[in-house]
């Protein structure tokens, strides 16, 4: 596998190639000296001629061929130019040699520049980081904690957002979406999905685990779309009484049963000129599903107890904790209101599947328990410990976003100071619910159960989210997945079809 150092030349390297002897050999030259590389890419903000000096200094020393990319900074604390200027250094080493081992060194260079080494080290692209010094050489740097997606700060995310924006076609942004917290790619591709169906007037079918945020998608389409001033009627129908269902739904006149003492609108007329969100449709009765069915279908309801129907206007959004395909398999769900109100379908994923978002949304969660909190008595600012938020960075939350926020809200309750510790977070923990686990290890055996094809099915989810998650960079994928090489991943991808 190459080996391919990268590195920024610092004064003290300039100085080193100039003769200085209080600067001795240099950072890079040390490095050069101590390890074999197979390749070295300097980036330099110097002067060309400057740079062009080192270089022909260093090539007497070095054993592997040297380049020189010159990348101008605007002050050297500039975190988005030295970004930019870093990962365009990494994809061009990448792309002569996809399956090369990258070695960042820190030592070269401004303090900021050696953060965004360890930024991409983590996240991007793995590597391993090196320092340097007289009294103790050339060694791996030792990082005290995972410095990962959850740490990247606005100012770094702003460029790959602007990168991702022009590369393709995108809807105008919507700020109704801003509440809907998100780093991870797979979100963004959800919100941004979400804002191309909001201004047209077809029927959303949200999916997802319970407390993912369906109501939040939701809401956002109904003040994103056209019917923003009519009302957003919200409905649980696993909420309703099964005897109640039809009349809540599609209204009921004076008499039409025991109680009936006067008229009253259904959801669905309350809902016109604006939007009615079905949550957990799946839970409607047969009965009430045939009626929905007709509803859709003609455009009108006929309240309980009368003779002419009366035309309603109101857009479905409908959610489900449920996958409705599984459910008209079944028997339980009518395929026929399936496809009514699954043309636009948004299938929003479980916390444990969105990467980086879990750091956004601590911060995002606990400034809403401090402003939930500031009227009370005693009122103390919350802050996380490192040690607590690094707790709550590795829980896997079965329970989404409304078990990350619920666990913040006891936490604050359990601190007796500002700092909320481990120990606190701990105490606000629930037992795990054992949900995740039945999902694969929980199958009943027999009735068609397939070990072989269960496994198949696990490695094809994990390598086509592998493949997203690093668009497609089979050595970053690799990584992700443990693999030994890229050409070990695409041995498994021509296994599974999925080799591009």
């Amino acid at each position: 596998m190459e080996q391919i150092l990268l590195a920024w030349i610092g004064n003290t390297d300039l100085r080193s190639a100039a003769g200085a002897e209080d600067a001795g050999i240099g950072p890079v030259a040390q490095a050069v000296d101590a390890r074999e590389f197979d390749r070295i890419l300097l980036l330099s903000d110097h002067e060309a001629s400057a740079s062009g000096r080192f270089l022909a200094w260093l090539e007497h020393r070095a054993k592997a061929p040297v380049e020189v990319l010159h990348a101008p900074l605007s002050g050297p604390t500039r975190f988005g130019e030295i970004y930019e200027a870093a990962v365009r250094a990494c994809e061009a080493a990448l792309r002569q040699a996809p399956a090369a081992a990258l070695t960042f060194h820190l030592s070269p260079g401004t303090p900021a520049m050696a953060a965004v080494w360890i930024i991409l080290s983590k996240t991007r692209f793995p590597a391993e980081l090196i320092e340097s010094s007289r009294q103790h050489g050339v060694r791996t740097a030792s990082v005290p904690f995972d410095i990962s997606a959850e740490f990247i700060p606005d100012l770094l995310r702003g460029t790959d957002a602007r990168l991702r924006a022009a590369s393709a076609e995108r809807p105008p942004e919507a700020p109704e979406f801003d509440d809907i917290v998100h780093r991870s790619r797979v979100m963004a591709r959800l919100v941004d999905r979400a804002r191309r169906v909001a201004p047209r007037s077809v029927p959303v079918l949200i999916e997802g685990e319970s407390g993912t945020g369906k109501e939040l998608f939701a809401r956002a389409i109904h003040r994103a779309s056209p019917r923003r001033d009519g009302p957003f009627v919200a409905v649980n129908c696993g909420a309703i009484p099964a005897d109640l269902v039809e009349s809540e739904l599609f209204g009921h006149e004076k008499g039409a049963f025991t109680g009936a003492a006067t008229a009253r609108k259904g959801r669905f007329e309350a809902a016109g000129g604006g939007t009615l969100f079905l949550d957990e449709i799946g839970d409607l009765p047969a009965a009430a599903q045939v009626k929905l069915l007709r509803v859709l279908q003609e455009g009108e309801v006929t309240r309980l107890g009368a003779q002419r129907p009366v035309c309603v206007d109101a857009r479905i959004v409908a959610a489900t904790n449920r996958t409705l395909l599984d459910e008209v398999a079944e028997g339980r769900f009518r395929e026929d209101l399936f496809y009514r109100v699954a043309v636009a379908v948004l299938k929003v994923p479980p916390l444990r599947e969105r990467p980086g978002d879990v750091g956004l949304l601590v911060d995002h969660l606990l400034a809403q328990v401090n402003a939930e909190s500031r009227a009370e008595p005693g009122f103390v600012e919350k802050r996380l410990s490192v040690g607590a938020r690094n707790l709550l960075l590795g829980h896997s939350w079965s329970g989404n976003v409304r078990e990350l926020l619920n666990t913040l809200r006891r936490a604050a309750i359990w601190s007796a100071d500002a700092a909320i510790t481990a120990e606190d977070v701990r105490d606000a923990l629930l037992p795990a619910c054992g949900r995740a686990r039945s999902e694969v290890l929980g199958r009943p055996l027999g009735g068609g159960f397939s070990l072989p094809r269960l496994v198949l099915d696990v490695e094809r989810h994990y390598l086509e989210r592998a493949m997203d998650e690093t668009h497609a960079n089979k050595t970053k994928a690799a990584a992700l997945l443990g693999l030994a090489s890229y050409q070990t991943l695409t041995n498994w991808l021509k296994r599974h079809g999925l080799a591009r």
